[in-house]
């Protein structure tokens, strides 16, 4: 069974593992990437036993505006809704906070995953990123 929780400190191996598995991250830079965000973003695991099968977070300024990163599942545990069930977990975390305006930017051929979660295409507007 699926369980979905904040990870704690002893899970940030396995969510290193997770960003490698995804191509987020090489290994060096993922243990320390990830425990500098710990406290800043909003963190979600999703766990079966002692194994984490997934995670994703929220990069939050906890007032109007959260964007959804790095929702990853291990290839073993996908088609099983643990992602859209990630999201969905996220974003009620963060409209708790009165936060309203929530996007993401989504890999090619995961758009049906985040349509499902509420999500549309922002038409009118690209996705870009500094060189």
């Amino acid at each position: 069974m699926i369980e979905y929780r904040k990870p704690v400190a002893s899970d940030i191996p396995q969510m290193a593992s997770l960003y490698v598995e995804a191509g987020f991250a090489e290994p060096e830079a993922a243990c320390g990437f990830i425990a500098k965000t710990f406290e800043t973003c909003h963190w979600l695991v999703a766990a079966e036993g002692d194994t984490l099968a997934g995670m994703a977070r929220a990069i939050c300024d906890h007032a109007s505006d959260c964007f959804i990163q790095d929702v990853a599942v291990r290839e073993a545990f996908r088609r099983r809704g643990i992602a859209a069930e990630l999201v969905k977990r996220l974003v009620e975390l963060v409209k708790a906070e009165g936060v309203e305006w929530i996007g993401l930017v989504s890999v090619p051929g995961a758009e049906k995953l985040y349509e499902k979660c509420g999500f549309a295409a922002l038409a009118g507007y690209t996705a870009m990123k500094l060189k």
